[in-house]
């Protein structure tokens, strides 16, 4: 095939590709043009989360007629004329990439008007081709509207996720935009309803507080610091309301958001020994440089940026992060002075005086005579009555010799012994087995159960002894518990004391508003509360009513129901189980006696798998007398 020149409109929708991804991309670009234009006030109006309409209306200078028409042009820019100011870039845009990108795959009109003219003129583009320029009675600025975005390409329209995921990416892109400019005032609205209205505010906490919360602005302190190379203001959250989900971590530089995973470890490392695994701080770090000595012009989408000195960036944000932590208690403090301090280990609250090692309670049958012959069935030890397992035993719906079998798929495992990967307890049960065979009527009683420190259930099988993890037992029974009530409407509501309100975020709100019902099947009772906020009055039964409680099993909830990788037929079903039944195992008190231990295994032997929780981590092992016998 012959080299030849790409025609422009098909250049335009190769360049989107990578400029425009998806409708919050849209949003980022205009948001940003208007913010360069010098407006003091933003309006972004959404449809369908974008994908019939995006407007953006803004008060900032406009444009005359022919650089209304030219800016639609690949490389048209206002902003960079020589190979110099790449390296004196301060504002959003400088490319002249996004509006061209925009216009080769949706259908444009943009209203303009400056401030010397008394008219303004109407500019309409489809698919990079000009259609119409009209004069036009419009108010000083720029309002452009952008709609049916991919309308020309199918494939990208057909690959958008769902409303809510892409309203919940157009929300986070307006957020990093106000983040940036409190003086501004910005207004951001959804099918006729507003999700945001922000005035000007006085200060960037006052923003934050507007944007995300009062909880938020509550949960954080000042970090600052000034060194010759670069300024550093914000604030950081307070390690005890650090969070499992991300959401809330930004860094700006020169008033431009950028993602940093090398700083982000950064500030990890400052939180080091006050925040436990998995869990990540918030954090709103804005740092100040000469603009010789950043590079934004890194990506097509301009969210990387890369630092003459990377590495003393890092020290810096890691130093203030620190120091910030250490002057409010939260861990031990820097000597700015000593070069050294930087290296030296604090000791965070977590760090108690040594105790020897103590050893565990153990809770045995203490009727029970080894000499006296008896013979045991799986279902007649169990309590009528609800214990700590946090189940009836009508609820269970059967005993251990009720349940089908294990499930499929072990066949050919490897049983392996004492040490083997099977496991340190030796191997699992024989998957060609049925668990009610474990149990015959010449092995010691099963009223014969002792519990390791709360945490582990010892009892007699058939030629050895089954150990149970109790934790993860409950897991698996909440987890059963809650499939059912998710797949069959079967659940229980337990009412709060107090009704808990749960700020969640515009973004989350929306995904609430859409996926409400399955919080109800859960057993939870929810009612909205202005734009972000969702009042919890009552939960399943069986799970905690603490505020914080709540307050994180919702948001890990909502996190699950925003994400699309998860909407296939039962998926979503089983992470909202599994995520609940991971928090509410956490909140039952250690096994007491044996009585409840008993009761705990027989509903586990009655579920729907005993060996492997919902997320597929092992409940149960099983130690033969001859794996004894080799450690003797």
């Amino acid at each position: 095939m012959e080299l030849r020149i790409l025609p422009g409109n098909i250049a335009n929708m190769i360049a989107a590709g990578e400029v425009v991804q998806r409708p919050a991309s849209v949003v980022k670009e205009l948001v940003e043009n208007a913010v360069d234009a010098g407006a003091d006030q933003i309006s972004v109006i959404i449809k369908d989360s974008g994908r019939t309409l995006i407007q953006v209306i803004d008060n900032g200078k406009g444009m005359n007629p022919d650089d209304a028409v030219l800016c639609f042009e690949r490389h048209a820019t206002s902003k960079i004329a020589t190979a110099e100011d790449l390296e004196d870039i301060t504002t959003f845009g400088f490319r002249g990439e996004a509006l061209a990108s925009i216009a080769a795959v949706a259908e444009v009109t943009l209203k303009t008007r400056t401030e010397d003219e008394e008219v303004g003129c109407q500019v309409e583009f489809a698919a990079s081709v000009h259609n119409s320029t009209t004069e036009i009675a419009t108010p000083k600025g720029t309002n452009i509207a952008v709609r049916n975005l991919f309308y020309n390409v199918p494939a990208r329209r057909k690959f958008l996720k769902s409303d809510n995921v892409e309203f919940k990416h157009i929300v986070e892109e307006f957020t990093k935009v106000a983040l940036t400019r409190p003086e501004i005032g910005f207004t951001l609205s959804h099918n006729g309803k507003d999700t945001y209205v922000l005035k000007p505010a006085k200060s960037l906490k006052f923003r934050i507080m507007d944007l995300l919360g009062a909880s938020v602005t509550g949960d954080v302190v000042d970090v600052s610091a000034d060194t010759s190379v670069v300024r550093l203001r914000g604030f950081v959250g307070r390690p005890d309301t650090a969070k499992k989900t991300l959401g809330n971590q930004f860094f700006f530089v020169n008033g431009r958001y950028f993602r940093s995973p090398y700083l982000h470890k950064a500030v990890m490392k400052a939180y080091e020994g006050m925040v436990a695994d998995g869990v990540t701080p918030s954090y709103f770090i804005y740092l100040e440089v000469d603009p010789h000595s950043v590079d934004v012009n890194i990506s097509p989408t301009k969210s990387e940026v890369k630092f003459e000195d990377d590495s003393f960036i890092f020290q810096v944000v890691y130093a203030s992060v620190k120091e910030t932590l250490g002057k409010n208690s939260f861990a031990g403090g820097i000597d700015f002075s000593n070069p050294e301090a930087n290296d030296m280990p604090v000791l965070g609250s977590h760090f108690t005086e040594y105790q020897p090692e103590s050893i565990p309670q153990v809770a045995v049958d203490s009727g029970y005579n080894p000499f006296e012959e008896s013979s045991w069935s799986p279902g007649a030890s169990a309590s009528s009555a609800t214990d700590r397992s946090g189940v009836s035993a009508g609820e269970r719906g059967g005993s251990a010799t009720g349940w089908s079998g294990p499930a499929a798929g072990w066949e050919g495992m490897e049983a392996g012994g004492y040490g083997s990967a099977a496991g340190k307890f030796g191997r699992y049960v024989d998957r060609r087995e049925d668990y009610g065979k474990l149990f015959e009527e010449k092995t010691l009683p099963m009223t014969q159960t002792i519990i390791l420190g709360g945490k582990y259930i010892v009892a007699p099988a058939r030629d050895g002894l089954m150990i149970v993890n109790v934790r993860r037992a409950r897991e698996r029974i909440l987890y059963d518990r809650a499939l059912a009530a998710l797949t069959k409407n079967e659940h229980v509501t337990q009412a709060s004391m107090f009704p808990v309100k749960v700020e969640v975020g515009a973004a989350n709100r929306v995904v609430f508003d859409d996926k409400a019902e399955l919080l109800a099947r859960l057993g939870f009772d929810i009612s909205p509360f202005g734009t972000d906020t969702i009042v919890v009055n009552g939960v399943p039964e069986g799970y905690s009513c603490e505020a914080g409680k709540i307050q994180t099993m919702v948001s890990d909830l909502l996190l699950i129901l925003s994400d699309d990788s998860s909407s296939l037929p039962g998926v979503m079903e089983s992470a909202m189980a599994e995520k609940i039944a991971l928090l509410g195992a956490s909140g039952f008190a250690p096994l007491a006696s044996p009585a409840e231990a008993r009761n705990l295994l027989d509903t586990l032997l009655s579920s729907s798998n005993p060996e492997l929780t919902g997320n597929g981590k092992r409940i149960m092992a099983i130690m033969t007398t001859a794996q004894v016998e080799k450690l003797f």
